[in-house]
């Protein structure tokens, strides 16, 4: 009966958990979907193409955005970063919901497109406390995390046109609310094929 699924994006300063939180989502939810973002940086470390990003030249990057085949994109220190189109649609198509796990600039790119995405912010509950798990990570210089901090500060200013906040100050408790808040989402009307029910009344 459900027949679309749910553009959910999830946004947050780095250190606030999201990768950690997007993880436990796959392993308490079915019929997700990762979106894979695509990059100009090279791959580091196993990352493979398709998998972790899609690795591509500068001039293919510019060939999608000159195409319109991104949902958003950004330059970040010199390299291109964004999420092609075609998948994400193919897949909320096909009834999964996709998750799209970017910045608070390409989140309300999103939401332009697609009024109908789900922007979920997740946040410590504290600059103290993300000062701490960025320091904790052993990343970053000092310099780096001072940056990040101001950024979060930015980053922070915009939560108001998000749909949803959640406070990671546990991981499985920030877990479970992102879980509860995707399930009431499957339950909006619109993903629904209205007609078929109705002739069942």
């Amino acid at each position: 009966m459900k027949t679309k699924g749910n553009l959910i994006v999830i946004s947050g300063p780095s250190g606030s958990g999201k990768g950690t939180v997007c993880q436990g989502l796959f392993r308490e939810l079915d019929n997700l979907h990762l979106s894979i973002s695509a990059t100009t940086r090279n791959p580091r470390g196993e990352e493979r193409h398709g998998v972790d990003y899609y690795f591509l030249t500068r001039e293919q990057f510019k060939s999608m955005i000159a195409g319109d085949q991104l949902l958003e994109w950004a330059n970040v220190y010199g390299n291109y970063y964004g999420t092609p189109q075609q998948p994400v649609i193919d897949a909320v198509n096909r009834g999964l919901d996709v998750i799209l796990e970017i910045d608070v600039q390409g989140a309300l790119n999103v939401k332009s497109k697609y009024p109908h995405c789900v922007l979920i912010f997740l946040i410590p509950p504290s600059r103290a406390e993300l000062e701490m798990r960025l320091t904790n990570r052993g990343t970053d210089s000092a310099g780096e995390i001072e940056h990040r901090l101001q950024w979060a500060e930015k980053e922070i200013k915009e939560v108001h046109k998000y749909d949803y906040l959640v406070i990671n100050d546990d991981l499985v408790a920030a877990t479970k609310r992102v879980c509860a808040i995707i399930t009431a989402e499957r339950c909006r009307p619109r993903v629904f094929d209205i007609d078929s029910l109705l002739q069942k009344y």
